[in-house]
């Protein structure tokens, strides 16, 4: 089993406190969940937010019914919270008037679900996020980081989702994506926004699959779809909000010449955005390796400073004069600037318009022979 970076939930659960954990459908909450329940000497009850007898309960604000279903249990613990309607109210109530009940949540949609629990919890809860596995997760596996690196195109390829790792053949691995964005991925936006065209939704992806590492044009996008433009906008925020794709925006302090107006999108698996392709080709034969790197660096970024607590933004930077740089970080008062080349003949350089006008930011080419460090910090 692939370690997870939160194998010990034990420090994050404690009394009259909510744990949420928010993330995709199939990325291993369940069986985090499991895993820990497996070894709590806590007394505890465990239900899906699918269960209609759950969903009554707890949505209902009605005390007694609440405290019977609590019963004499020390742990709750609610997967796929965000199915049952004013959660948030119902732990509340648990949280206020059963104050040595510890709480676990779970949920596929940050938006519906912290839309439930974000305003009645205020104070009374502590949110992770769990990921497709991490870089930093591998390593822990693999143990060093030659065989991680050996691994690297099948990453590019096909993501790091559990069930995609733990696939033997390209076969299986192709089969698994294709049902995880049909059966899974779509159906959860399909049903959270009561979407009646599941190929205007598709085609949506498409074109976001199409611009990994390009300034994304929201009324060329509308164009080529038919919508307005809060259209647009409306459902890049659900795709974002259902963890399926993760926006950057541009970077911009000194310069009238830096572009800010338009964001770039990316994926949250290398794999999933190649299902919505349906191209799992080698990468010896593809024309947009460089985009898949771009993808997987960026999102394994995420997950690195997103499990370390290293809090700060990120963005990317490009001029109308087309100079440019992939991923820009600004914490601790500093900004860092990085590059990624998946090949190159000569190293490049930090363009002299960013270096003019921040002369203390640092600059970094990101390649394949790099890269462990960057997205484990080992």
């Amino acid at each position: 089993m692939i370690p997870r970076y939160y194998d010990n939930l034990d420090q994050l659960v404690k009394p009259g406190k909510a744990l949420v954990i928010y993330g995709p459908r199939q990325v291993g909450k369940t069986t985090l969940l499991k895993n820990y329940l497996s070894k709590t000497p806590l007394k505890y009850r465990s239900d899906s937010g699918d269960s209609l007898v759950v969903q009554d309960v707890l949505g209902s604000q009605d005390f007694e019914a609440i405290f019977r279903y609590v019963g004499d249990n020390e742990l709750i613990v609610i997967d796929e919270a965000q199915e049952i309607p004013n959660v948030g109210m119902g732990l509340k109530i648990i949280i206020d008037q059963r104050p040595n009940v510890r709480i676990i949540a779970t949920g596929s949609s940050s938006f519906d679900l912290a839309r439930n629990v974000g305003e009645p919890l205020v104070g009374r809860k502590t949110t992770i996020h769990l990921y497709p596995i991490a870089q930093l997760e591998l390593l822990k596996q693999v143990g060093n980081q030659f065989d991680l690196m050996q691994k690297l195109t099948d990453y590019l390829i096909f993501g790091t989702y559990p069930d995609t790792l733990n696939a033997i053949s390209r076969e299986d691995k192709t089969a698994y994506l294709m049902e995880l964005v049909d059966s899974y991925l779509l159906k959860d936006i399909l049903a959270l926004d009561k979407v009646k065209s599941p190929k205007a939704l598709r085609d949506l992806l498409k074109l976001l699959a199409l611009q990994i590492g390009n300034e994304v044009s929201l009324n060329e996008i509308g164009q080529k779809l038919g919508w307005d433009l809060k259209t647009v906008e409306r459902y890049l925020d659900l795709l974002e909000q259902c963890f399926i794709i993760v926006r950057l925006g541009g970077f911009s302090r000194n310069l009238r010449s830096e572009i800010t107006r338009k964001s770039k999108y990316y994926f949250l698996d290398n794999g999933v955005r190649n299902a919505i392709l349906q191209q799992f080709n080698a990468l010896d034969v593809r024309n947009d390796v460089g985009a898949l790197w771009e993808n997987f660096l960026v999102v394994e970024r995420m997950k690195y400073r997103s499990y370390t607590k290293q809090y700060g933004s990120s963005y990317f930077w490009r001029t109308y004069g087309q100079q440019e740089i992939d991923l820009i970080e600004d914490y601790d008062g500093t900004l860092h600037g990085y590059e990624f080349k998946w090949s190159y003949t000569k190293i490049p350089k930090a363009p002299q318009e960013w270096v003019s006008a921040y002369p203390d930011s640092s600059f970094e080419v990101i390649n394949s022979n790099n890269f462990v460090r960057f997205v484990t910090g080992v």
